[in-house]
């Protein structure tokens, strides 16, 4: 059976919540279109978080970053919401979303939303 794109993210226990460790997750392949012209844009998004309870599956986590493939949002508006629902999904010690933006029209975006 074929993997979906899915907002759904799945959380285990954290083997170690007595101990501060940083787990840092990238992905070089989040793609969203772009809400003014409907073009493709790519990115890689680093996930930086000390974990509390709960630690991200990885599969969950890919397939979350898929469902924005089809959908338009600003460089700004995606970070933020990838940001937003995994703190709703872990409540992390601490977490940082950076997304790096490939170049479009000369420019590219670098996007870093932080919790607390």
């Amino acid at each position: 059976m074929a993997s979906q794109p899915s907002r759904q993210l799945v959380t285990v226990d954290n083997p170690h919540p007595d101990r501060d460790y940083e787990v840092a997750c990238v992905c070089p392949e989040l793609t969203c279109l772009c809400p003014m012209t409907g073009q493709p844009d790519f990115a890689t998004v680093t996930v930086t978080y000390v974990p509390d309870g709960q630690i991200v599956e990885l599969k969950s986590l890919k397939l979350y970053l898929w469902s924005f493939r089809d959908e338009g949002h600003f460089h700004e508006d995606v970070t933020n919401l990838i940001l937003d629902d995994l703190v709703a999904a872990l409540s992390p010690r601490s977490m940082t979303v950076e997304t790096r933006w490939n170049v479009r029209g000369g420019i590219t975006t670098t996007v870093t939303a932080a919790h607390p």
